[in-house]
């Protein structure tokens, strides 16, 4: 099941148009979750209820290699995903940030650029309890 065409005839002459994708389910609200790391930065939009909209990343947009943990790539993911969200209407998100990578705040200022209103923002970075073991002393 792929897109349909709708042809129509006018005065002798054929047009052709495709239809205008419609969404399912209006959505006026929603979480933006944005894990930057330092290789890559990864962004969901997803309802309250958590279940998935839209989705991109650094590597999706065909950026490759050291450039995917950029500022730069970072402000794009987070401009197409605000675009997406326009286009189907939400108002207001709120945004948890993971990680610690570079592209943490860009994303969230390509995402606002689109106008849509931010409510919150929380970051919940993991931070571990005690870490890893700890080398064993050097003897000389």
């Amino acid at each position: 099941m792929g897109k349909k065409k709708i042809t129509t005839k006018e005065g002798g002459a054929e047009a052709q148009s495709a239809p205008v994708k419609v969404p399912k389910k209006k959505v006026t609200s929603g979480i933006l979750n944005v894990e930057a790391t330092f290789n890559n930065t990864k962004v969901v939009l997803a309802d309250k209820s958590g279940n998935t909209i839209f989705w991109s990343s650094a590597g999706t947009l065909g950026f490759r290699g050291a450039k995917k943990g950029t500022p730069f790539a970072a402000s794009k993911v987070g401009d197409v995903i605000g675009e997406k969200a326009a286009a189907l209407g939400i108002k207001e998100v709120d945004v948890v940030i993971k990680g610690v990578g570079s592209g943490r705040e860009p994303t969230v200022r390509g995402f606002m650029a689109r106008g849509i209103d931010i409510l919150s923002i929380k970051d919940m970075t993991p931070v571990p309890h005690n870490g890893p073991r700890a080398k064993k002393p050097r003897r000389v």
